[in-house]
């Protein structure tokens, strides 16, 4: 059982359909951390933190978020995948902002459910939450 796969994907956002890209599959051999080594062998990464103060993204190693980018002859491409102890979810997307608004909605859930650290002035909705919490954690170098 290979975690990736090269596949034809209609994307998310826009609907084209892109072929041979390297899409995420479910992974029921090891554990996270053999999935994870796995993945980044084939340019995904697995995100450890989002938001502007870097709060968790995921459980791991029992559920984790990867991302990646890439492109085709039109341009760029965007994938997100959620790994929830060997069911893996994947999707891509024409634009960044699709993809962290999916990897967004990803964050809220685990916060929300207590599954991750996250913010404690969560609103109800992941459509609520404030720009501040919408991307990638960008540590400040003295």
């Amino acid at each position: 059982m290979n975690a990736i796969a090269i596949e034809t994907v209609t994307t998310a956002d826009t609907h084209e359909e892109i072929r041979d890209l390297p899409v995420l599959r479910d992974y029921h051999i090891n554990g996270g951390y053999d999935w994870m080594e796995a993945i980044e062998a084939e340019g995904w990464s697995v995100l450890g933190s989002w938001g502007c103060d870097g709060w968790d993204l995921g459980q791991w190693p029992y559920v984790m978020i990867a991302a990646i980018r890439t492109a085709d002859a039109i341009g760029d491409l965007f994938g997100v995948a959620s790994y929830c102890e060997g069911d893996v979810t994947c999707t891509f997307y024409r634009t960044q902002a699709a993809q962290w608004e999916k990897i967004t909605e990803h964050a809220f859930y685990s916060w929300k459910n207590g599954q991750a650290h996250g913010p404690t002035d969560l609103p109800e909705t992941a459509a609520d939450l404030p720009a501040r919490y919408r991307g990638p954690y960008r540590p400040a170098f003295d």
